[in-house]
């Protein structure tokens, strides 16, 4: 018997969210629209540049699983943060909203790192520009994964940049077994092109391994170092779920035979941030109850718009009554 509906594992991190201008972008040597890791000292020097800081619980598989609390499901987040402030924080807030937060804070004496955080500078566009400091989230390893929590999942939710350091791998992959040998479905987001360029071989590996995939056109297209169309034929073949979002245009699912194609409505963004965290919520939701592919895709859709109308890259609105709304759910 399954304990809980989907299980994230990914990062720990408290984003940091402050808006400025383009100008302040340039002066600070911060590249528009991307995510982008830096060192401590780095960090710390855009922290004290922000302006009117808010704080809030992030990381992108644990915005997902804020987004799948919205809606009901029973969820838990396999992470890694510091018992200081801001680990405190973040591990108090994960359950407030409902979500398990399965490992305690590192006491104090257990090495140096800080819990990590992001700095977003959110310019009037909503475009968001991300400064990531990893901290002790990068130490997340395969003894802080525990078989009770993801062997009892129904579903499980990994995150690509935990590639980035062999621990993450580690426990990543220890993770997917325990959920597959416990009979749940473990699948990824890919995260960004960039850490597909970095892991393309591992992530192609996974791709025919796992039971669903995550991604943008462009994240597609860096899988397989080719055009759209041709990346996706080659992913329909390898994985047991392709889910691709055009930003703007149209949502791709694939699964064997069946295809759905769900329209985008654009709308100006107040802030983008956490948009493929929900998308990733509602499709999510879909994908754990049993919906058709283009239901799953539209809800993925509704939350998406939802969460790009404010700021914060977490759910303001109740999910299911937009969800009803759409003629979604009865």
């Amino acid at each position: 018997m399954t304990k809980y509906q989907v299980v994230g594992i990914g990062n720990a991190i408290v984003d940091v969210i402050s808006r400025c201008d383009d100008g302040f972008l340039s002066k600070m040597g911060i590249e528009k629209g991307i995510m982008q890791l830096v060192e401590k000292d780095r960090g710390e020097l855009l922290y004290d540049a922000m302006d009117d800081r808010a704080r809030i619980p992030g990381g992108s598989v644990a915005n997902t699983l804020a987004g799948l609390g919205n809606l009901g499901l029973s969820t838990a987040f396999i992470g890694r943060v510091r018992a200081d402030a801001l680990g405190r924080f973040y591990a108090e807030e994960m359950a407030n909203g409902g979500t398990d937060f399965v490992n305690p804070p590192v006491d104090m004496r257990q090495g140096d790192l800080p819990t990590s955080r992001s700095m977003i500078f959110v310019t009037p566009d909503g475009e968001r520009s991300m400064n990531t400091y990893l901290g002790i989230s990068s130490e997340l390893g395969p003894l802080d994964v525990s078989e009770d929590v993801a062997g009892q999942a129904e579903v499980l939710f990994l995150e690509g940049y935990l590639y980035d350091k062999p621990q993450g791998k580690a426990a990543f992959e220890a993770a997917a077994r325990a959920c597959r040998a416990g009979g749940g479905r473990a699948g990824i987001a890919l995260s960004d092109p960039f850490c597909v360029d970095r892991h393309r071989d591992d992530f192609r590996r996974l791709v025919k391994e796992l039971d669903y995939v995550i991604g943008n056109q462009h994240e597609w297209e860096s899988l397989y170092q080719t055009d759209l169309s041709n990346a996706l034929e080659q992913a329909a073949a390898d994985a047991g779920m392709v889910v691709c979002t055009r930003s703007g245009h149209d949502v791709v699912l694939v699964r064997g035979d069946e295809e759905a194609v769900v329209p985008v409505t654009e709308i100006v963004p107040v802030d983008a941030t956490g948009a493929g965290d929900q998308f990733a919520a509602g499709f999510l939701y879909g994908y754990a109850t049993g919906a058709p592919l283009d239901v799953a895709g539209r809800m993925g859709c509704v939350a998406a718009a939802e969460v790009i109308s404010h700021i914060g890259a977490r759910p303001e609105a109740d999910m299911k009554a937009l969800f009803k709304r759409a003629g979604l759910i009865g």
